[in-house]
């Protein structure tokens, strides 16, 4: 079992010596992986647009930003993301930018990448939200060439360019890993195609969990590729929308039933929320520390 913790934007109220406080003690409890949630901004309701998923005046720090800033003040723990959007980002870039911070970090990053959610998000940026899923799967490629290729050339309906040189390389080079957020067909055919892993989220029902994941082996058969090495990772439980979500990580019991739901479906990764956390009451650096310090040993515990 290993065990991931979304790192959580609401940190920013500590200041930056809160901030590295957080995130040395969550490497020195233990945790394998610090990710980071992505959005850039929310889009208010209108008369043509419904409210978002999440409140507009949500506050979410830029999830490169503040992986760097970790990076460098921490020596082992993984730093990812949980999920970058990645088709209203450039992918000339974003390869920049997750190269810099592997190299910075003695290769330690995990990029994880979906196509989100928020079409106002994408007009903000200046990109197309239609055709976000063909744009996913060229920039998924054209990342992996940048880490790994001297020169890199593109002529398609989205990028164009010619031979291009990006260095320096990240340690990990074109074997930086990419695992793909999302739950409808095209993230599983992405996935199995393209990905180094899946990351799932907690509101699956567990018939559709086992299709899921049975599906990216299928497609990583059919494409040749080898499907044990395909990772798989699911959040114990997301940030709470009513009073009885907000009890979860203060009841070991759903804790634990939601671990064993997760190895159920031959998952080696779980994740914890600690904005979840937060919200239930973990209110400063301290109380957040030592619940999911309480959180992580318990886990250990009961099924190592």
């Amino acid at each position: 079992m290993k065990l991931s913790v979304e790192f959580p934007s609401v940190s920013y109220r500590w200041g930056p010596e809160g901030i590295i406080k957080l995130a040395q003690a969550v490497e020195q409890i233990g945790f394998d992986q610090l990710d980071m949630f992505d959005h850039v901004v929310m889009g208010h309701p209108t008369d043509t647009r419904a409210a978002p998923m999440y409140p507009p005046q949500m506050p979410i720090m830029e999830a490169i930003v503040m992986l760097s800033f970790i990076a460098a003040a921490t020596d082992r723990i993984g730093l990812g993301t949980e999920v970058l959007v990645l088709p209203q980002r450039n992918p000339t870039l974003t390869a920049k930018q997750v190269s810099t911070l592997d190299t910075l970090s003695g290769g330690r990053v995990r990029l994880g990448v979906g196509v989100g959610w928020q079409e106002s998000e994408y007009e903000a940026l200046g990109e197309a939200f239609g055709n976000r899923g063909r744009r996913m799967d060229e920039a998924i490629n054209l990342l992996r060439r940048y880490w790994s290729e001297e020169s890199v050339s593109a002529s398609s309906d989205f990028y164009q360019f010619e031979a291009i040189a990006m260095e320096p390389k990240p340690p990990q080079g074109g074997a930086l890993p990419i695992w793909i957020g999302g739950s409808a067909e095209a993230a599983m055919k992405r996935t199995g195609e393209l990905g180094d892993g899946w990351l799932a989220i907690s509101q699956m029902r567990d018939e559709q969990v086992v299709a899921s994941k049975s599906k990216i082996l299928e497609y990583a058969e059919a494409a040749g590729r080898d499907a044990s090495s395909i990772g798989f990772q699911m959040m114990l439980d997301t940030p709470p929308r009513d009073d009885a979500g907000k009890g979860f990580y203060a009841d070991k019991e759903r804790i634990f039933a939601a671990a064993e739901r997760i190895q159920g479906f031959g998952f080696e990764w779980m994740a914890i929320n600690m904005t979840a956390i937060f919200q239930a009451g973990a209110r400063s650096v301290e109380e957040l520390v030592e619940q999911v310090a309480d959180v992580h040993d318990a886990l250990h515990q009961r099924f190592d």
